[in-house]
């Protein structure tokens, strides 16, 4: 069932934390894609701004066959009213657990909501497609849930919980998906914030996918809480799996950034709104 490869893949980042030439930024991201033609929206970003750098590059959001959101935050999810408006055809796909629970934490303790807009989900549900673990959705394009481990220490450090019949637990982070793509350089991984850790979700594209090769991993990091020792960590990872190309940025930082490229030299590319790549290209 995963003979399908993408022979073709152009990515436009439509917003992220950095600004680009005559585009704005925010703190979010949304990513374009272009697999062997078909498009692909990745996450619309914490407004209406991923849509209107779209027009400006030139993008018409008409096209995306398919959109996609990684996790359940409204950095990633608040531009979907926009999308829809936007795109009169698309599907939206989410695992079945996202709701609109997820709280981070003040330095006091106090809670912060920071999920999807309230109604959002009730709104647009005709919109909304709720897959259950992972699910091909596209010739050659898979979404792959956050499964294999115990992550309660993990939202623990990240102060990232989930409201529900239970009342206040850690985020077990079962809202979050990885969109992957099967090429003939490797698998493509794209994974908005990675809070679960790089090295977790590679592990579990490679078990669910059954293929060991990575070319290329794509999303931010959640590099802005970790110590420059662990990004050090992180970084001798990346070089020792031979991930021939990274692109990271939005909740990486600008010094989570620095401190990779320390290690990985032009491997690593920094995110921002209007960049583009042919990721495929010899």
């Amino acid at each position: 069932m995963y003979d399908e490869m993408i022979h073709s893949l152009r990515m436009a980042v439509l917003v992220d934390n950095l600004p680009g030439d005559g585009l704005e930024a925010e703190w979010g991201l949304s990513i374009y894609l272009e697999a062997d033609g078909r498009c692909i929206l990745l996450d619309t970003g914490a407004s209406d701004m991923f849509a209107e750098n779209a027009a400006r590059m030139g993008i018409s959001l008409q096209n995306a066959e398919a959109g996609v959101l990684s996790h359940a935050h409204y950095d990633h999810a608040d531009g979907m009213a926009r999308f829809f408006k936007e795109n009169d055809h698309a599907m939206f796909y989410l695992q079945e657990t996202c709701r609109e629970t997820c709280y981070g934490e003040n330095d006091d303790g106090s809670d912060k909501y920071i999920g999807i807009r309230p109604g959002i989900l009730e709104t647009y549900q005709d919109r909304i497609a709720y897959v259950s673990g992972n699910a091909q959705i596209l010739p050659g394009i898979w979404l792959i849930r956050h499964k294999k481990k115990d992550y309660q220490k993990i939202a623990l450090e990240n102060r990232l919980f989930i409201r529900g019949k239970n009342g206040k637990e850690p985020d077990d982070f079962s809202h979050e998906q990885s969109l992957v793509l099967r090429t003939e350089k490797g698998l493509v991984i794209l994974d908005s914030c990675s809070h679960t850790g790089v090295q977790n979700i590679v592990e579990e594209v490679r078990e669910a996918m059954g293929e060991q090769k990575v070319f290329a991993y794509i999303g931010g990091m959640h590099l802005y809480r970790l110590s420059d020792m662990d990004i050090r960590k992180l970084a001798a990872y990346l070089q020792k799996e031979s991930i021939d190309c990274i692109y990271t940025g939005h909740c990486s930082s600008e010094h989570g950034f620095a401190v990779l490229q320390e290690q990985l030299g032009d491997r690593v590319i920094q995110f921002r709104s209007g960049l583009t790549a042919n990721l495929l290209q010899e």
